[in-house]
């Protein structure tokens, strides 16, 4: 039975314009406790709304009119610019012109993107404020409706077998409903496997042959007992050995954002390089990229012994795995929180796309927990790395090309779909022709679904225990 996380019971609208377009606040995805804001954090909020009222002003709309638009979209990332600036955090910044808060075509030009193919390896059915009957229904109009998303993997939290938060049957369901409403396979399915909980391993073949999973998930800090494991023991060779078997050759590993103490160093990815090395023949896609919240991101360092991203670094460096690897960076969760700070969002992007490569850094969200994955699609398409930090530390600048990679160019490969003929094969679908009549009068709620208060989050996780 699929378990509703509802935290709040608001309405899904916001006539009065009191949330706003890109989100900034402590929702986190259940799987590390909310982080409370930074103090340049409340003050950019604070400027947003301050200057979507005098903007909405200054056009003779509705506040929520103005914020629903691309100029509201533009002004509050500007007014995170300033805040950001003011703190003295400048190595990373939303790069538009101050005249799209006013200018509808300059904001478009901005936001609304190149047509890029939009592939989010990590989303997340879960329970929202209309119930579960209901549920399916809002992540369509989230996921595809109000954001340029095409296609996305519907992923799962770890559970015991008997006590899956969102089954693989209610995962399929959510499959069939797309699929009848647009004709095509908008969205691909991960099989949950633990291969130290009893019955996972032998699960895996109806997983592949009943559901016609695309790839598996698995966490390697999850296990009885709270033991995890690492890919280099026998029982992770043995899972890394039966999924070649079965032909599904795609392995997505949770590293990072651990669950606690316990098998604390078993979310780290010391693993990765070596089971890549013995494995060049199986995709790693390491969810998260191995990101702590609470770990500053900074420059890779080889002799210092930081945690985070560097663990995944370290371990591609120490055992020579080069970029372009077998080995892919995944951004769930990890651009959600750094979109708070964009100077460590620079260190961590300009890490993985010179370590890993720029054609092996992800797109994911870990949407619907956060909401709609709009305002992560639109801080994207406008960050930049100041080119300080590209100059001193050899990071890559955002080009239109690099994000249309990260996008889902560099998903589309792993997961063996031809970008362009999917892409144009869904702008004549069913979905496309119900969102362009959507986007005529759009109803963006602008809410999360995830726990934003360490209670909510301490109730979730009491509800994943076995």
């Amino acid at each position: 039975m699929t378990r509703a996380y509802t935290f709040y019971m608001k309405p899904l609208t916001d006539p009065e314009g009191t949330r706003l377009p890109v989100k900034l606040d402590t929702t986190c995805n259940g799987e590390f406790a909310p982080v409370p804001l930074s103090a340049a954090n409340r003050e950019a909020n604070r400027l947003a709304h301050a200057a979507a009222e005098r903007n909405a002003k200054r056009l003779d709309i509705s506040k929520r009119d103005f914020l629903v638009s691309a100029c509201g979209a533009a002004s509050t990332l500007l007014s995170f610019n300033a805040a950001n600036a003011a703190a003295g955090i400048t190595g990373g910044f939303f790069d538009l012109p101050r005249e799209a808060s006013l200018e509808p075509e300059l904001a478009q030009a901005a936001l609304g993107g190149k047509g890029e193919f939009i592939f989010d390896v990590q989303g997340h059915f879960v329970g929202t404020p209309e119930g579960n009957a209901r549920g399916p229904d809002v992540f369509i109009k989230d996921v595809f409706l109000d954001s340029d998303t095409d296609m996305m993997v519907l992923s799962f939290v770890p559970s015991a077998p008997d006590a899956e938060p969102v089954t693989i049957q209610a995962a399929d369901a959510v499959r069939r409903i797309v699929e009848r409403l647009q004709g095509t396979h908008r969205l691909l399915l991960h099989g949950r496997v633990n291969p130290n909980q009893a019955g996972d391993l032998e699960g895996m073949d109806e997983l592949a042959q009943k559901w016609g999973v695309s790839a598996w998930k698995t966490y390697t800090q999850y296990g009885p007992g709270g033991k995890g494991y690492f890919l280099t023991d026998d029982i992770g060779i043995r899972f890394v050995e039966k999924a070649r078997a079965l032909g599904v050759k795609v392995i997505c590993i949770h590293k990072g954002l651990p669950f606690g103490p316990r098998s604390y160093e078993h979310s780290q990815c010391s693993d990765i390089g070596p089971i890549a090395k013995r494995f060049p023949d199986v995709k790693f896609l390491i969810y998260h990229s191995g990101f702590v919240s609470s770990v500053r991101e900074q420059p890779f360092a080889p002799g210092a012994k930081r945690d985070g991203i560097d663990t995944l670094v370290r371990s591609l460096v120490e055992n020579g795995v080069q970029p372009g690897s077998n080995v892919h960076a995944e951004l769930g969760s990890t651009w959600r929180f750094l979109m708070r700070d964009p100077e460590q969002a620079a260190h961590a992007l300009g890490k993985l796309i010179k370590y890993c490569g720029e054609d092996n850094v992800l797109w994911g969200t870990d949407s619907i927990w956060y909401g709609s994955p709009q305002d992560q699609i639109q801080a994207f398409r406008t960050f930049q790395i100041s080119a300080g930090l590209r100059s001193k530390y050899g990071y890559a600048q955002i080009t239109p090309a690099l994000r249309s990679k990260i996008f889902g160019l560099n998903g589309a490969k792993v997961y063996g779909l031809s970008a362009g003929e999917v892409k144009k094969y869904l702008a004549r679908d069913p979905m496309a022709r119900e969102r362009t009549a959507y986007l005529e009068r759009p109803q963006p709620h602008f809410r999360t679904y995830g726990p934003r208060t360490r209670r909510e989050f301490l109730r979730l996780r009491s509800l994943e225990q076995p």
